[in-house]
């Protein structure tokens, strides 16, 4: 990774924001942005950031589930099918 690329100052953005768009979107890697020698934010590309926030949400969900199991809010898998076909059969109706 070639993090020195990667780290730009607010004013670069403004002034070669093309060519940073064009170098996100062709690398997949984040352009860190900086005001005043801080860090202030992060460049993705669209398909990156898509990417990021499925993986944290199917986190969410695994700890969710790590939770329930936990907590013993669990049912067998033969009650939860005769769930759903009751379900879908008054959906039907």
């Amino acid at each position: 990774m070639k993090i020195k690329e990667d780290i730009r100052p607010i004013s670069y953005i403004k002034a070669h924001t093309a060519d940073i768009l064009n170098q996100v979107n062709k690398t997949h890697r984040p352009i860190f942005v900086t005001q005043n020698g801080e860090a202030k934010a992060v460049l993705l590309d669209s398909e990156s950031y898509e990417n990021m926030t499925n993986a944290l949400g199917l986190l969410k969900l695994i700890t969710q589930g790590e939770k329930d199991i936990l907590n013993g809010n669990i049912s067998e898998q033969n009650e939860v099918f005769s769930r759903i076909e009751s379900n879908l059969k008054k959906i039907k109706k």
